[in-house]
Parts: C-alpha cells; sequence; structure tokens
C-alpha cells in the first residue's frame, strides 16, 4: 500500500465536508455581506451615510456632500466540531462513516454560521406591531412601511426570516399563497421552502431566538448585516494509535455584525 494513501483520505475528506457545508450547512450566509480570508482577529465594515444634492451658482463651486463615514468591527472567534472514528467500527457498519462525520461537521458550522447572524440580528432596534399576536398580514405590512420609510433599497436584496409556526401562519395569507395574488411561479409549495413576496426571498428558520414567549423574526437588507470568516470550514485528521482511531476535526473562524440598524426590523410573534 502507497505510504501517501492516508493524505489521499485526508484531501478527500476536506472536499466532503467543505462541499456539504456549501450545500447545507448555512442558510443566511448567501444573504448578508460577507467577507472572506480575513487577516487578524476582526474585519472592518465601512458605513456610509447618505449624501444629498444641491444646486450651484454659475462658475461656482460644486457643493460638498460631506457624507458620514463610519466603521463597524466584527470581531472574529474560533469554533471546532470534531469526532472519533474507530478503525474496526467501519468494518462494522454498513453505512459510509466518513460521509457521516463530514456531514456532521459540516452542519454543526453552518448552524453556528446562522446562530452568528440571527445574534446579529437580534441587535436591531426597530420593531414591527407587537409581541401579542402571530404574523398577521397587518404586522408584515407595518414592517413593509417601516422599510420603506427608512429608505431601505428596494433592489431585490431584501430577506425575511421567520420561524416554521410563522411560516405556516403566512401561507394562511391569501396574497402570500394564493396563486390568484402571486402567481403559480411564486407558490411556496414546491421545492425547498423559500419564495419570494412583496420584493423580498422569504425564508423558515428553526433557529431563531424565543424570547419571552416570542418568537424574533427578521426582515432585513443583505447590507445592514456583515459576516466575515478569517478561515473557511477546513478539517484536520488524525490518527491516535492508543484509541486505534481517527480524530476528525472541523473548524472556521467566523464572525458576524450589524452595520446598519435600520437595515434591520424586528417582528415579535407569539409563540
Amino acid at each position: 500500500m502507497s505510504t501517501t494513501i492516508e493524505q489521499a483520505f485526508v484531501k478527500q475528506f476536506e472536499r466532503e465536508v467543505h462541499e456539504a457545508y456549501q450545500r447545507m450547512g448555512s442558510k443566511l450566509r448567501a444573504t448578508v455581506r460577507s467577507r472572506n480570508n480575513v487577516r487578524g482577529s476582526s474585519a472592518v465594515f465601512q458605513k456610509v451615510g447618505r449624501g444629498s444634492a444641491s444646486t450651484k451658482s454659475r462658475h461656482g463651486q460644486v457643493p460638498v456632500m460631506n457624507t458620514d463615514h463610519a466603521t463597524v468591527e466584527c470581531v472574529l472567534a474560533d469554533y471546532y466540531a470534531g469526532d472519533w472514528v474507530d478503525k474496526l467500527d467501519e468494518l462494522k457498519t454498513n453505512i459510509d462513516e466518513r460521509s457521516v462525520i463530514a456531514n456532521a461537521g459540516a452542519y454543526a458550522l453552518g448552524r453556528k454560521t446562522d446562530e452568528l447572524i440571527i445574534q446579529a440580528l437580534n441587535a436591531g432596534t426597530a420593531f414591527a406591531g407587537t409581541a401579542g399576536d402571530g404574523l398577521t398580514r397587518d404586522k408584515v405590512l407595518a414592517a413593509f412601511e417601516k422599510l420603506g420609510a427608512a429608505d431601505v433599497p428596494d433592489d431585490g436584496q431584501r430577506t425575511a426570516v421567520v420561524g416554521w409556526k410563522q411560516w405556516s401562519q403566512l401561507l394562511a395569507i391569501a396574497e402570500f399563497a394564493d396563486a390568484d395574488y402571486v402567481g403559480t411561479d411564486e407558490l411556496p409549495w414546491r421545492g425547498t421552502q423559500a419564495k419570494r413576496w412583496l420584493g423580498t426571498l422569504w425564508m423558515p428558520h428553526s433557529g431563531l431566538t424565543l424570547s419571552g414567549g416570542a418568537r424574533l423574526c427578521h426582515w432585513y437588507h443583505k447590507t445592514a448585516i456583515g459576516h466575515a470568516a478569517g478561515a473557511d470550514v477546513s478539517t484536520d485528521i488524525t490518527w491516535h494509535g492508543d484509541r486505534a482511531a481517527h480524530f476528525v476535526n472541523t473548524m472556521m473562524s467566523q464572525g458576524a455584525c450589524l452595520i446598519d440598524p435600520a437595515g434591520v426590523v424586528t417582528l415579535r410573534c407569539l409563540e
């Protein structure tokens, strides 16, 4: 047997972990402002305020907008997901243990990525409606109005993430689920549980915070939340002779932060 066969195993495992993370790991990472390959313990996101246009006199100087500039720091933290694979156990099972461990590690880190983003969303200070009822049509429209009043761009980069109970409540709203309103192409009943409505991608998520009996759902613009990755998902596999097993360690270094509170509206839904 080649002395390099172990390296082939490691590289194949790393590829499987990375593919599993990309395929099923995180639902929210693609919906926020993201930076990869960060060097250092934190990343800095630029926040630019709104400028205003004005006139000038003939031959006069062009007026300066004096746009506000600010920075938001996103601190990175290291996360690990490891497990043992006993060499002889692999002979006694009829499953691909390598794929099982690869998927478990990738999914665990994917849930951690979403958890970081949700924590950043929870820092928002704009609320629509009260926490005394579920996700109603009136509450959705109140949030829609708040986003519009804050001049949040309606450019196809808005996302609304809700709990599964709230998703069921949305399905009872005709404007959300009836083909007479949204057309057959936007029905939420087929394929992946996500759909576009009111210029926004709506999706259910099981990891949203439950606080005081209310599920914190969020409607936000992509630029309002920052996500940074110093080290994307990677894998280290080592052989431990005293245990006759491989230790499979999947790890990453990531963080998330709230960049612009005006770009996030929270819907507190009784549950």
